[in-house]
């Protein structure tokens, strides 16, 4: 080929590039490789994108997820060929089951070369199968084939992906040469095909789509309860506002970053004292998805089950929510558009759950009293998971999925607070990068919680905290290994050996490896001074390493619920 096929290349990316931009695209995660080089260069000059790179694709698929999560917007990322395609498969899965929207870009050998034995060409066409809403595998650019194609078949997987969510993949075969110093009007005739779309700031095609739902039953004479999973600090706000109008108990998620007076519920929930009182509930309204706590799962699969007790999901994804499969009405919808347009004003049965929020709180008091009530002592994950309220004050928050999670679930509070977390997968993998990717898009303080298992996991990634400007504090609760095991009924033979894997290891020269801060704290009010003087007035990031004996936290969880089935 000519060497001209490099500039044909370029006007190829260009378009693409361009036209992701006008769909919402303005940021572009970049791993190093050579035949991706025609989208690296036209991203590059694109003064409409901020550029973030990586040399680990698995960290840069996160690190993109992270993005899309705190902007809500499509981010674009772009990959060489080979594994370096397959390794954003793991956050390509995340996005799949939580709707952030990533845009992979793909350089792959042309057709001729894929399957003879060629270097770095694998079969990439449907690598990430049913993961992606859909995908577009383009031909090598040629004159033979027109700009107009490339834009309206871009445009189908973007509208795709606008109505859907999750990931596209558009796979671009790029022959050589990649490099040229040859100028894109060679091909001004080929340009001028879509001249008038050079010339605007519309997108080549239009699509409008109505969700409108005019339907909102009335549930005056209802006695509900609300339930706030997973959502933007701002949706869970309505839903609360909403729940508070009606005068209906909330339970909410730690994700929703709300929290109300029946807090604790993955608690107090395995007490018929306390269960017995919300069993009378004639509707479930849950707002968001993707809850934590299993019993509570469980314990509206056990009340929609019953006949009498309506079961209403609002969502803005189309996708099913609906894992005991119980009669249910889903209202795609942003939860804010959905209170506004709802006729529900205060209910009949208002304030019908006050004496279970009063019992509530023995239980608070009780755990405060067991695990935090001497900041001189020794530090334990509990005491940790009670705190996080006040740490947390006026910082974003990303959660990763360890047994502390779980542990926040039952003992914390997340009181108006953007809260982050990979609860779709729920995988261990790329939770620094995620957490650097939300830090990046929403420049502020943030306060991370991972388990050392699942730092060990993506210790690659705390380079991209390196250069952080805002105070980030990452703490890795270390209790060697996979404790959240000790919860399960895995063979106590095999328990520590297949399940829990210790590993002895400390994060100290890991965190020094980055250029982190390091320190250890070993009581309660260290770990408080630590957090709160960093946010306060220092830069950069610092790891604080807490570190707990493997068997503490379910020990302790073990003899507070014993303690809390004696009192009550």
């Amino acid at each position: 080929m000519s060497a001209d096929q490099a500039v044909l290349n370029r006007i190829w990316s260009e378009t693409i590039l361009t036209e992701l931009n006008r769909f919402g695209v303005n940021h572009v995660c970049i791993a190093p490789g050579s035949r991706s080089t025609p989208l690296t260069l036209e991203a590059a000059d694109n003064p409409n994108f901020t550029i973030h790179t990586h040399f680990d694709e698995r960290g840069l698929g996160f690190m993109a997820l992270g993005l899309a999560k705190a902007s809500k917007d499509p981010v674009a990322v772009i990959v060489t060929s080979g594994t370096a395609v397959a390794n954003l498969l793991p956050a390509i899965a995340e996005a799949k089951l939580t709707g952030e929207k990533l845009v992979v870009l793909t350089a792959d050998r042309p057709m001729e070369l894929v399957g003879c034995g060629a270097n770095q060409a694998i079969n990439q066409l449907g690598i990430f199968s049913q993961h992606v809403c859909d995908s577009l595998n383009l031909p090598s650019p040629s004159l033979t084939t027109p700009l107009n194609w490339l834009l309206t078949s871009v445009d189908e997987v973007m509208f795709t992906q606008r109505l859907r969510g999750s990931a596209v993949h558009i796979n671009c075969a790029f022959p050589e040469p990649l490099y040229s110093n040859g100028e894109k009007g060679t091909y001004q005739s080929y340009l001028d095909a879509v001249a008038s779309w050079q010339e605007s700031s519309d997108t080549y095609c239009r699509r409008f789509i109505s969700l409108a739902n005019d339907e909102h039953p009335a549930c005056f004479d209802k006695k509900g309860l609300v339930i706030i999973g997973s959502l933007p600090l701002e949706q869970a706000q309505a839903a609360k506002q909403f729940a508070d109008k009606m005068g209906w108990p909330v339970l909410s998620d730690p994700q929703s970053g709300v929290s109300s007076e029946w807090a604790y519920y993955d608690l107090w929930l395995q007490h018929s004292k306390f269960a017995k009182q919300i069993e009378c509930c004639d509707l479930i309204v849950q707002f968001g998805s993707r809850i934590i706590s299993k019993r509570l799962n469980q314990w509206v699969e056990k009340q929609a089950s019953a006949s009498k007790v309506a079961y209403w999901l609002i969502s803005p994804r189309l996708e099913r929510d609906n894992q005991s499969h119980l009669p249910q009405s889903h209202w795609v919808i942003e939860p804010s558009d959905w209170v506004a347009q709802s006729p529900c004003g205060e209910s009949h049965h208002a304030g019908w759950a006050a004496k279970l929020s009063e019992d509530i709180q023995q239980v608070s008091q009780n755990s405060k009293a067991l695990f935090a009530s001497d900041h001189q002592s020794e530090l334990n994950e509990i005491a940790l998971a009670i705190d996080v309220a006040e740490r947390a004050r006026g910082v974003d928050l990303f959660m990763g999925n360890s047994l502390f999670v779980r542990l926040v679930d039952m003992f914390g509070k997340v009181d108006n607070t953007e809260v982050f977390t990979n609860r779709g997968a729920s995988g261990i993998d790329g939770l620094f990068a995620t957490a650097s990717g939300v830090q990046r898009n929403r420049n502020n303080p943030m306060l991370m919680y991972i388990g050392d298992t699942s730092a060990l996991y993506d210790t690659n990634s705390l380079a991209l905290f390196t250069h952080t400007q805002q105070p980030t504090v990452i703490v890795i609760t270390n209790n060697d290994g996979g404790a959240i095991f000790d919860m399960l009924p895995v063979p106590v033979s095999h328990r520590e050996k297949f399940y829990q894997m210790p590993h002895g290891y400390q994060f100290e020269h890991a965190a020094k490896q980055f250029g982190l801060q390091y320190c250890k704290p070993e009581t309660l009010a260290e770990y408080q001074s630590l957090v709160s003087e960093h946010f306060a007035s220092g830069q950069g990031t610092l790891v604080l390493e807490v570190q707990t004996p493997p068997n503490q936290a379910t020990d302790h969880l073990r003899a507070f619920n014993k303690n809390l089935h004696a009192l009550f």
